[in-house]
């Protein structure tokens, strides 16, 4: 049984208990049974852990890279330690699957040593002056106290693609979980205190929108890094701008998942089943539009159905489970709410559509996987992020109605595309509008990538050396050795 005692606030390398008093519990998905109390930050306390961050700054900064990067190893030494407890907490609290849990603490170890193995070269350029005897400086330096709010999906992997990077470039932070996923962090604040982190460089604060309001209004933090909803991205932006600090979003997504005449199709259905079902369809690249080329969409749509078949729905903790649940009742009736209405707009359902009932899921906010049949583009369900495992099929005639559907949303996130035909591919980089393609396989971010959307699927991108940059700024230094006059 969970401790009555609510889970503290990391601060300057000690937990704290907030004078409000206030607390929230945290339940699982799957059962709805109590799994910890955690205290809820007011904006006193997020003030608290943003100056212990500033005043770590001031030496941090001076550390050199090759000490940062130890200190985020040692650190991953102790996440892999730690990896069977951590994966059960992050399959208690969010619902995916224990093998996808485990999967996401690889993936969060790769981001934070991709960061530091890359401390080191943080580089800026010396080129020639104006005037005689004169170079030129740019400098790369940290910004300075970074704010880092992260989604509930990932919510290890989040915290770690944040926390690598803003460390390596010498600036410190203060990181908000998801208040319903907040064990997860909690628990990496206390490796982050093993490792032995100077007090102040790593805080981490729980608690609603308050905290990430605070976050963002606080002048002493110079950049906001968020990965979450469409929605709570313009917000943060709009807030940020009375102190005119730098903003990073990582939002939503509407990926369209284009299945040509002469694809594979059983690597197609494959991927498509990854892609879509994967962490219950709670991932913002997943694939959220199905186009399938006319001349193969029927031997498409018998695979893909015999593959969802397959799949087992249940507790998050079995080995044997493929999906889990939703992460909250409002989540799965938001689910349920858009299938529904595509339905009533014409949408045939060739699998699922309803929320799955009896023993084994009264309690946790199951839904079937879902099949959508004869989806058009004016319905509702095209064109909204369902982040949740529904699968929508629209069958289309050619490369060119494929193209134009796909470009068709205001997200720009990521894309899928199954062809081997050269012609088609060639156009991917002109004519396909996302920050994000998959040629061949389903989805899955590379930490020496770079992960970035266009339109409403923010501003901005993670990982990779494009990601590193963006947690240090420029200095320009015109250095003149005084010899001449000119």
């Amino acid at each position: 049984m969970p401790s009555n005692t609510p889970h503290r606030l990391f601060i300057n390398g000690d937990w704290l208990a907030s004078k409000a008093g206030r607390y929230s519990e945290v339940h699982s998905p799957s059962s709805g049974a109590l799994l910890g109390r955690v205290t809820e930050a007011t904006a006193a306390d997020v003030d608290l852990a943003i100056d212990a961050a500033e005043q770590a700054f001031e030496q941090w900064r001076l550390t050199t890279a090759l000490a940062r990067a130890n200190l985020l190893l040692k650190l991953n030494q102790l996440i892999e330690r730690d990896r069977s407890t951590l994966a059960h907490t992050i399959s208690s609290e969010m619902g995916k699957p224990l093998k996808e849990a485990q999967a996401e603490l690889d993936y969060c170890i790769d981001l934070i040593r991709f960061a530091a193995e890359n401390a080191r070269r943080i580089e800026g350029d010396i080129i020639p002056g104006s005037r005689s005897g004169e170079q030129i400086l740019i400098q790369r330096l940290p910004h300075g106290v970074v704010a880092g709010i992260a989604a509930w999906n990932f919510p290890a992997a989040l915290l770690g693609r944040k926390l690598g990077p803003a460390l390596a470039a010498g600036n410190t932070v203060v990181l908000k979980p998801h208040e319903l996923t907040p064990l997860s962090g909690l628990a990496i604040a206390a490796l982050v205190k093993e490792a032995g982190f100077p007090p102040g460089v790593v805080n981490i604060v729980t608690g609603g929108i308050e905290v990430g309001q605070r976050l963002v209004a606080n002048p002493k933090v110079k950049l906001v890094t968020m990965t979450g909803s469409t929605a709570a991205g313009k917000k943060i932006m709009a807030a940020a701008a009375d102190t005119l600090k730098e903003v990073r979003l990582e939002l939503g997504g509407k990926a369209p998942f284009i299945v040509m005449e002469d694809a594979d199709l059983d690597d197609a259905a494959d991927a498509a089943v990854r892609s879509r079902f994967g962490n219950a369809g709670q991932i913002c690249t997943s694939n959220e539009r199905t186009l399938v080329h006319a001349a193969v969409y029927d031997q498409f749509v018998e695979k893909l159905l015999a593959r969802i078949k397959r799949l087992k729905v249940g507790d998050p903790l079995a080995a044997d489970t493929d999906m889990g649940p939703k992460v909250s009742a409002a989540e799965l009736d938001k689910v349920d709410r858009m299938v529904q209405k595509a339905r009533q707009q014409g949408a045939r359902v060739l699998l699922g559509g309803e929320r799955l009932q009896g023993e084994a899921y009264d309690q946790g906010h199951f839904y079937a996987p879902t099949v959508l049949d004869g989806v058009t583009t004016d319905m509702e369900i095209a064109h909204q992020e369902v982040f949740g495992p529904v699968l929508s099929l629209i069958k289309v005639a050619d490369f060119e109605e494929a193209l134009r559907l796909a470009n068709d949303s205001v997200y720009g996130l990521s894309a899928y595309i199954f062809t081997n035909n050269l012609q088609y591919l060639m156009r991917l980089g002109t004519d396909l509008d996302f920050g994000e393609i998959y040629v061949n396989r389903e989805g899955g971010e590379a930490a020496q990538g770079f992960h970035h959307g266009y339109g409403d699927s923010g501003l901005g991108g993670e990982d990779g050396k494009y990601g590193l940059d963006a947690y240090s700024r420029h200095k320009t230094v015109y250095l003149n050795a005084g010899r001449t006059r000119i």
